[in-house]
């Protein structure tokens, strides 16, 4: 029964466990820790004494769900220290304050979040995460990756937290179905793939979602772009003008897209089709879609084509899709082409003559009988504008090139780089160092601009270069 103290860990599992007052004074056994403590002792080395092990088994065993899901962090960190603190004297163990500060701090970070991977998505330096099996673990800070000494515990241990990862989206991973497109609480996007598809233990990939929105003027303080890239690709978006942002892996995509859709007009009703939702835009009429992989039996996939397609009957006025990667390519232009201007994605390409044969690529796969000329005519209507952006040698991101489809000529599509980046050296400290090339004849969408009052604006960006 309950004698108003604070609950103890300590009993078994069939006991009943009392969730504290509100009111309730804190222990005397133990302070709450300090950020600075808790830090220290997730980044403390790996125990792997084996009485440090039983320990947390014990412990494991006495803690009850049900009262642990009642308690805030900061105060279930205060009790695991305590009951790992009397386990320890009653199992004879010795333990320094550090180890029994790292060993509470892992548990707690297991049992309400993901683990070792807590302290890196809570370290704001950090773009990505890449787990490639319990005992290797790295991360991208400043555009460079880097090891890290985070480890788990075994392949049974990395798996659990895989599976947590999928389940927060209702989601599955297992060996029946090793791979998964998932998002964090905080939109962070997540790639999982197990054994035995990963040899070497199961890999986690995460892009980390920016806490902070990032808009055209902090591009231009990191050396993204230039002032007047930044007026024009303004200018495109409040146009309406249907945009495409190409590039490799990690190199600003999805970044570039966001800091696009700032000048959306907010009255616009806008719909999303992504894999796993990350796009953060700040309008408040937003559609979110997502698609969903089939089940086990094979049946109820949802892919973007699908969605594209439904996107369609929504009444959108502009259709952002995450990442083209196959056959809703051909939807895309569809939307394009018939009253959905200022539509926006993203594709894999190295250089923004590439980013149309790939599309023209993808639209094949949609088995529509088109002949190239055809596809081609289609692209040429639909995309006005391809940014073109690179992770350089420096790993610095940046736009290399900003191209405007002026149209096509026999097979060929006439391209117009309204801007090209040329590096021309580094600095002292490795940076590169570089200039836009600019092309100021006139554009093939000259009579949009006209239309919306800013051909004038155009052109003075074009001068400040």
């Amino acid at each position: 029964m309950s004698d108003g103290s604070l609950p103890v860990f300590g009993r078994r599992r069939n006991e009943t466990f009392d969730t504290p007052p509100k009111a309730a004074p804190a222990p005397m056994a133990s302070s709450a820790p300090t950020a600075a403590a808790v830090e220290m002792a997730r980044n403390a080395p790996d125990v792997v004494r084996p009485e440090i092990t039983e320990l947390r088994n014990l412990c494991l065993g006495r803690m009850d769900a049900t009262a642990v899901a009642s308690l805030t962090p900061e105060r279930l960190l205060i009790e695991v220290e305590r009951l790992i603190s009397d386990l320890a004297t009653e199992k004879r163990t010795q333990l320094n304050a550090r180890e029994q500060r790292a060993l509470a701090t892992e548990l707690v970070d297991d049992m309400l979040g993901l683990g070792p991977l807590e302290p890196l998505l809570l370290d704001d330096t950090i773009n990505d995460i890449m787990v490639n099996g319990p005992d290797h673990t790295f991360v991208e800070r400043g555009g460079k990756l880097v090891r890290v000494p985070i480890r788990f515990r075994d392949w049974t241990h990395l798996t659990n937290i895989c599976q947590r990862i999928a389940a927060s989206i209702g989601r599955r991973v297992d060996e029946a179905s090793p791979m998964c497109d998932a998002r964090l609480k905080d939109g962070s996007r997540v790639n999982i793939i197990l054994p035995p598809l990963a040899i070497d233990g199961p890999s986690i990939s995460i892009r980390k979602f920016s806490k902070k929105p990032i808009d055209f003027e902090k591009l231009i303080s990191y050396g993204s772009l230039s002032p007047p890239i930044a007026r024009v690709l303004e200018i495109a978006a409040r146009c309406r003008l249907n945009i495409i942002v190409s590039g490799g892996t990690g190199s600003g995509k999805t970044t570039m897209m966001n800091a696009l859709s700032r000048f959306i007009d907010p009255a616009e009703r806008i719909v999303t089709v992504e894999d796993a939702a990350e796009l953060q835009l700040q309008q408040p009429h937003i559609v979110r879609l997502e698609t969903r992989p089939a089940s086990l039996e094979g049946k109820g996939e949802v892919n973007a084509r699908d969605l594209v397609r439904n996107a369609l009957r929504m009444r959108p006025d502009r259709i952002i899709i995450g990442e083209v990667r196959g056959a809703e390519a051909f939807d895309m232009l569809q939307a394009m082409n018939t009253g959905h201007d200022g539509s926006m994605s993203t594709i894999h390409a190295n250089n923004t003559r590439d980013a149309l044969a790939r599309i023209e690529n993808m639209v094949q796969m949609s088995s529509m009988g088109l002949s190239p000329r055809a596809i081609r005519t289609q692209v040429v209507a639909a995309v006005n504008i391809i940014v073109q952006v690179e992770r350089q040698r420096d790993g610095g991101r940046r736009v290399t090139q900003v191209t405007e489809i002026a149209g096509i000529e026999g097979e060929t599509q006439l391209l117009n780089d309204i801007f090209k980046l040329e590096i021309t050296g580094e600095n002292a400290t490795g940076r590169l160092t570089g200039r836009y090339e600019v092309s100021r004849i006139r554009s093939s969408f000259s009579e949009r601009l006209n239309y919306f009052g800013l051909e004038r604006a155009w052109m003075n960006a074009l001068e400040e270069n």
